[in-house]
């Protein structure tokens, strides 16, 4: 005969425990636990503190995590429509990107804002890829962060006149934001998708309008040979008639053996404009230091970094230098989905040795200051809501490194 566990008291106090507890501030504790009592939240801490404190409580796991909602740092919500598929980053691009573009747009953006308001996300920092999107997005009363509008242009001939088209849709767009809403922002693409004289106009621009900025750096190991030798696969896979005939005329220098996109963004005055940095795995401890000192934020994408056989961020060593670190999922094509709670999952999974509460804490607080958002907080006294409780996320195996990465990716 099966024996039933008892009913709780609804007149007693619950301790719920957990392995990861962030409150929104501090550091977090693992394990953890919350006392919530006439649904308040009496206390948080360390479960054996507060059994010793709430002798009557009720004791029950709820997961994993509890934490306030993640926030997705790092999006591309208009691919939302586009198939999952995990291949290696220079066949993933024609393979998926371009031979899926017929699925990239509106529709895919309001599909993709529709599932994060399902999954109750804390903020999202989209990339917008076209105006139409922009404006689509800007419409939403349910989501909040930022809009970072996509910014190309190789060719600095043509710079000026591609940022006054830019600036003057900005400036309409800002028009539409909303006090608590999404709010715009920039994303001059990648260092070598944008000319030098776009990229200093873009950071100047947004340094003196408070815009937020967000780039693309060192996501493959081929972006720092591309900055060391002025060739390699990035310049052997682009499309000749979108780029000048050399690499040192998109960045205004000759390429050097100890040039790297990092350093380069520096010297050209750009990470003065504090941009959040997306990606970052194949860097130096200089770029590292530079990021530091620059006080810019980073976002990793560890799921779509492993699909595409990009290597691994070394979020040790960022956590070290103290750069503030959030997750993206990047775009669904790469990253599979756009819970950031399964993020979390495979990055507990990919950093075994590293304290999962800096890792919830990315997901929260590094995702809240990177889109300039409030980050909730649990605190005695504050309703409780079962919000705060992740569900608990499905973790596929961890893919095997693909093998066009280079040894230097994999370190």
């Amino acid at each position: 005969m099966r024996v039933m566990s008892p009913a709780p008291d609804p007149h007693l106090p619950e301790l719920l425990t957990c392995d990861v507890l962030f409150t929104g501030v501090g550091g977090g504790h693992a394990p953890g636990g919350v006392v919530v009592s006439g649904g308040v939240v009496a206390a948080t801490g360390d479960p054996a503190a507060l059994r010793a404190s709430f002798p009557h409580a009720q004791e029950r796991r709820v997961g994993e995590v509890i934490a306030p909602p993640p926030v997705n740092a790092h999006t591309h919500l208009d691919m939302s429509a586009y198939a999952f598929e995990p291949l290696p980053y220079f066949r993933w691009l024609p393979e998926v990107v371009i031979a899926q573009r017929e699925k990239r747009g509106v529709a895919g953006a309001l599909a993709g804002a529709d599932e994060l308001a399902r999954l109750g996300v804390g903020a999202v920092g989209d990339i917008v890829w076209s105006p139409e999107g922009m404006e689509a997005l800007l419409a939403r009363e349910d989501l909040t962060g930022v809009l970072y509008f996509e910014v190309l242009g190789t060719f600095p001939a043509k710079a000026d006149d591609i940022f006054a088209g830019m600036r003057e849709r900005v400036e309409r767009w800002r028009r539409l934001e909303r006090p608590g809403g999404l709010r715009v922002g920039l994303t001059p693409h990648t260092p070598y998708t944008v000319s030098d004289r776009l990229m200093r106009l873009v950071g100047d621009y947004a340094a003196g309008e408070g815009l937020p900025l967000q780039i693309h750096v060192a996501e493959h190991p081929a972006e720092g040979e591309l900055f060391r030798t002025g060739g390699g696969p990035l310049w052997e896979h682009r499309l000749p008639a979108l780029y000048p005939a050399t690499f040192a005329e998109v960045i205004g220098r000759a390429p050097q053996p100890e040039l790297t996109p990092v350093r380069y963004l520096d010297e050209l005055g750009v990470l003065a404009a504090r941009p959040t940095l997306v990606h970052m795995v194949n860097v130096t401890p200089e770029d590292i230091a530079r990021t530091a000192a620059a006080g810019c934020a980073v976002v990793s994408c560890p799921r779509s970094n492993a699909h595409l056989g990009c290597g691994t961020f070394p979020w040790a060593d960022f956590v070290a230098a103290g750069v503030e670190v959030a997750l993206g999922t990047d775009s669904v094509a790469s990253g599979g989905s756009l819970d950031v709670r399964e993020e979390v999952a495979f990055a507990r999974a990919l950093y075994p040795g590293l304290d999962p509460r800096l890792i919830v804490r990315a997901a929260v607080k590094g995702g809240h200051r990177v889109t300039g958002t409030r980050t909730p907080q649990l605190r005695r006294g504050d309703p409780w809501h079962s919000r705060f409780v992740w569900p608990s996320a499905t973790l596929p195996g961890l893919p095997v490194t693909h093998p066009d990465v280079t040894e230097e990716a994999q370190t």
